[in-house]
């Protein structure tokens, strides 16, 4: 028969591993939220930091209300932003951006960086209309070796023209774990891709997490609300 003695490291053992679980679920509920938390202030503070020197003083609201809000300067960078693109929509802002293009494509150096830093920040806010249409299944590197992809467009131009396929040719990027952003742009025919139900957003989920974040699977079965 066991005493109370015996049964006491157990007792222990067991309020420290609900503890423990408790503690960790804890970590996971407020890691996320504290994280993103950090990240938006830190974020509003720095551009703060790049906006506001440039703003007159006697403009600060500081100098009236003697509280440094913070956020001012990302308030006046937006309002700026939205100006300088309904001026750049307007005939007068396209030709003082095409001459100003002009200058920069005179500029060797200044050149290179122009181009890379404009293509990125097309590519990043791009227009929903130039955004990927879906996920996809692609046999890669080898067939019987799967990976996510995303549609891009139908290949067009050169590249159709010269592919030795009788079909219809599909661009798809396949993205890389964890970092979706880098991958590789290859050509399949549309018969060797398989189209998924599942959206851009849950399969970039899927890649980003390694697999450990799937997407609920929609049952057929079920009707919808």
């Amino acid at each position: 028969m066991n005493t109370p003695f015996d049964e006491e490291p157990h007792r222990r053992k067991g309020v420290f591993s609900h503890l423990r679980a408790s503690f960790l679920t804890g970590l996971v509920v407020i890691a996320p939220v504290g994280l993103t938390i950090w990240l938006i202030w830190s974020v509003i503070g720095w551009i703060d930091g790049v906006v506001l020197p440039l703003v007159p003083h006697r403009m600060r609201p500081e100098t009236y209300i003697g509280i440094n809000l913070r956020g001012v300067g990302v308030i006046i960078f937006l309002l700026f932003t939205i100006v300088v693109g309904w001026v750049a929509k307007g005939i007068i802002g396209r030709s003082l951006i095409n001459f100003a293009e002009s200058l920069v494509d005179r500029m060797p150096v200044v050149r290179s960086v122009y181009s890379g830093i404009k293509q990125i920040s097309e590519t990043v806010f791009a227009q929903s209309e130039r955004s990927f249409e879906k996920a996809c299944l692609v046999q890669y590197p080898r067939r019987g070796i799967w990976a996510i992809g995303f549609v891009s467009t139908t290949a067009k131009g050169e590249i159709s023209d010269r592919a030795e396929t009788g079909g219809k040719l599909m661009s798809i990027f396949v993205p890389t774990t964890p970092n979706p952003t880098s991958g590789f742009l290859l050509y399949f025919p549309a018969e060797d891709v398989i189209e998924l139900e599942m959206s851009v957003e849950d399969a970039a989920k899927l890649v980003i997490s390694a697999g450990l974040v799937y997407p609920n699977p929609k049952d057929p079965t079920q009707s919808p609300d």
